[in-house]
Order: C-alpha cells, then sequence, then structure tokens
C-alpha cells in the first residue's frame, strides 16, 4: 500500500517517517449512516499511538459518536466521511499529539506526570506539554488513570479540572496561557505558528484586537465610558423593562450590596437589544459579549455566567450551545461559574421558555461533551432540586425531565469503571 509522510507539509521523498494513507469505508445509509476507518490500526502503529486516541479525535473534531473499544477491530465514526477529510483532521492530530514542538520530528512517546500529558522526545531530548484543555486530552488522561487505578479518582478528577480551570482563567486575563492549537502544516504557536481556528487563545487575541480597535476609536473621537456607580447603574435601572427585571434573577448580593438591578441586568439588557437589532442572538458576536461584560466590570464573576445562560439562546439552544463553547470556557473558571450557569438555564428553560423542557437531556449532553460543565457539577445539580433560581415545584419538573441524560452519565461511568476492572 502507498505510503506519505507523517508531516504532509514535508515534501522530501527521502523524508523516513511514513505512514499509510488514510482509507475509510462509507456503510449504511439515512440515519444509520456510519465510516469504517479501514487501516487504523496500521496508521496509529506508524505513529506510535493507540488507534484508539486517533478515532476519538475524529469525533470530537467532527462532533460525532465514534467508538474508542470495537471487539472487531472496525473503527468506527457516525456519519459520512471521506477518506481526504479524515486525513486533515490527522494532521491536527499528530500536530498536538505526536510532533516535537521543538525539532518536529514524530519520535515522541507520551508520559503523564502530574496530571499532564508530556511529548518526550527521543531525537533532540525535548519534553513538551500537550495542551490540557483539549477534549482528547481529558481522554487520554481518564484513560490512564483508569488503566493505572481501576475506578476513577475523584480528587484527581477535581485537580484535573482545577488546572484547566486556572490555565483558562490566565488566557481571561492576558497571561501565560497555553499555547494555541495548531494543525501540522502550521505548527506549535511559539514557533511562529498560528493557533487553531475556535481556540481559546484566538477569542483572547480577538478580544484584544477588539478593545484596542475601540480605545483608538475612541481617541479620535470623544472618550467616554459608562459610570457602574451605584448612584449610576439605580438611574439607569429605571428604564429596563420590568419583564428583564423579573426574568433576570441572580443569586443573592454577596458581591454587589445594592439592591435592584446593577450590571448584571444592564447586561442582559444589552444583549436582547443587540439580539434585536441584529436579527437574533445566535448573531450576538461572542467577542462583543466579553467586552461589554468587561465593560461593567463582570467578565470574571460567576453571577454573569446565570445572565449568559437566560440571554444567550433562543428556542435553538440546543444547536447554539457548541457555537458558544469560546466565550463560556473563557467565562467559566470554577465550580461556582458551572453551577450559575446551569441555575441560569434552568430558569431559562423552566419558566421563560417551559415549551423547551423536553430538550433538557439535549441541552445536558451539549454542555458535558463540550467540556463546559464538569461531570461532577452536573450530578450534584441532578441529585437535588433548589428554590435558588426557580420555584421548588419546576426545579424538581427540570429535573425529572434531565433523568434520561443523568440516568446516561451515571450508566457511562459504571461501564469506563467495570472495562477499567477488566483490564
Amino acid at each position: 500500500m502507498a505510503t506519505i509522510n507523517i508531516r504532509r507539509d514535508v515534501s522530501d521523498p527521502f523524508y523516513r517517517y511514513k505512514m499509510e494513507r488514510l482509507q475509510s469505508k462509507i456503510e449504511g445509509k439515512g440515519n444509520g449512516i456510519k465510516t469504517v476507518v479501514v487501516n487504523l490500526n496500521s496508521v496509529a502503529q506508524s505513529l506510535s499511538r493507540p488507534p484508539a486516541y486517533v478515532i476519538k479525535y475524529f469525533g470530537f473534531e467532527l462532533g460525532a459518536q465514534a467508538n474508542a473499544k470495537p471487539t472487531d477491530d472496525r473503527w468506527i465514526i457516525n456519519g459520512a466521511h471521506d477518506a481526504a477529510k479524515l486525513q486533515d483532521y490527522l494532521d491536527g492530530f499528530i500536530s498536538k499529539f505526536v510532533l516535537c514542538k521543538k525539532c518536529k520530528n514524530p519520535e515522541t512517546d507520551v508520559i503523564i506526570k502530574d496530571e499532564k500529558i508530556v511529548l518526550d522526545c527521543k531525537a533532540c531530548g525535548q519534553r513538551s506539554d500537550v495542551d490540557s484543555r483539549l477534549k482528547l486530552s481529558t481522554f487520554v488522561l481518564r484513560n490512564e488513570s483508569s488503566g493505572k487505578g481501576g475506578k476513577k479518582n475523584k480528587a484527581d478528577k477535581k485537580t484535573r479540572r482545577e488546572q484547566r480551570n486556572k490555565k483558562n482563567n490566565e488566557a481571561a486575563n492576558g497571561e501565560n496561557g497555553s499555547p494555541g492549537d495548531s494543525n501540522s502544516d502550521n505548527g506549535d504557536a511559539e514557533n511562529g505558528d498560528a493557533p487553531e481556528a475556535g481556540s481559546d487563545d484566538e477569542l483572547t487575541r480577538r478580544i484584544k484586537s477588539e478593545a484596542q480597535t475601540i480605545e483608538a476609536e475612541d481617541a479620535d473621537e470623544v472618550q467616554w465610558s459608562v459610570d457602574v456607580s451605584e448612584e449610576a447603574v439605580r438611574a439607569r435601572a429605571k428604564d429596563l423593562p420590568d419583564d428583564l427585571k423579573r426574568s433576570l434573577v441572580i443569586e443573592d448580593a454577596d458581591e454587589d450590596g445594592a439592591d435592584g438591578p446593577s450590571a448584571y441586568d444592564e447586561l442582559g439588557t444589552w444583549i436582547q437589544n443587540a439580539a434585536t437589532e441584529k436579527g437574533g442572538v445566535s448573531k450576538v458576536a461572542d467577542v462583543d459579549v466579553y467586552m461589554k461584560a468587561k465593560e461593567y466590570g463582570i467578565e470574571s464573576k460567576h453571577k454573569a455566567l446565570a445572565v449568559l445562560a437566560q440571554t444567550l439562546f433562543d428556542d435553538k439552544i440546543a444547536k447554539q450551545i457548541p457555537e458558544r463553547v469560546g466565550l463560556l470556557k473563557k467565562m467559566i473558571t470554577s465550580d461556582r461559574h458551572e453551577k450559575a450557569f446551569l441555575g441560569g438555564m434552568e430558569r431559562f428553560v423552566g419558566k421563560e421558555h417551559p415549551q423547551l423542557i423536553g430538550q433538557v437531556p439535549a441541552i445536558l449532553l451539549r454542555v458535558y461533551e463540550n467540556d463546559i460543565i464538569s461531570e461532577e457539577t452536573l450530578k450534584a445539580w441532578g441529585s437535588k432540586a433548589s428554590k435558588k433560581y426557580v420555584d421548588i415545584s419546576t426545579s424538581k419538573k427540570v429535573r425529572k425531565a434531565a433523568e434520561p441524560f443523568l440516568e446516561w452519565l451515571e450508566n457511562a461511568e459504571s461501564e469506563s469503571e467495570e472495562e477499567s476492572d477488566d483490564e
């Protein structure tokens, strides 16, 4: 079978690192259509990586289900995906999980150390970290944890989440975040290469760029600012629509200490007005939302997430959640942020859009699949009704609707533990 260079950006015919070109076969039709990666075992062996890592990477990138433990070596991804498309995605996997960040050589071993994935290069000796925010990183760490200790250690998972949140926080504050993701044609950001579209680093740069543009425009025209003093906020609050005052239920005023509407209400009003002007909430850009939250000084506040949950979506919320991943991951930096976002969504669905109650399992699946809300927080939320955001009756109704997802989450955990025990 014909081989190609592992780094396809290298045209040298004598490049010694080769692999088979991916071959795929599309089977079935309609909702049952699927893609079988015929030679995944061979390709993965050339990369010195488990085929499960590659198939899961495809699944995450394509937003499709992929089986990581087939019993018959049939590596399957749901949906129809041609070989050329998969080969392009494989370039991304190679760049992020195979190539040395220094010499770009694929002769690396994976080492799990201190809940981090490290690539140990046998060619130049460099050790470089893999971005822990990537979905596959979570899968690799979880798989490694299960393989070593049988059942997953909740303390370890919490530590991983705290480390990830810390990195996201640093990125949000313009500090030293993780290097951006990249495809093999571009390589690593530290080596002059471009980050992957949609990454947190890209959103940070876009936000900074927008901020610089706004500052430049203000310098040329009239200097202005938003007065967020208590007196000014209360004065502006008089003009807020009553329905928004009732709907934007924020937690106890533990941070602001002020009665009545606040900067949170004004953020919600701005999002709703922008959605009306632009013809739909989906057309309100993440960068604009973040800049407005920053303008009010609440971009790092957990209560801002309750506002976003109630104003950033409409009836197509299950589809819209993945489109807001960059913004949400930047602003959700702790368990408290996660709980506030869930609380806002509980009110959005339970009180403001009760016709969406039936979509609760799909909504929760989206926030879980996209690593917006952790497994622990979801389970804790589902275990007990609360009157913090809605009345207790509505809270019970929302959790009742969530039962199929919560059962699936529990079963998925149990199956993973059983597989670990078998190994």
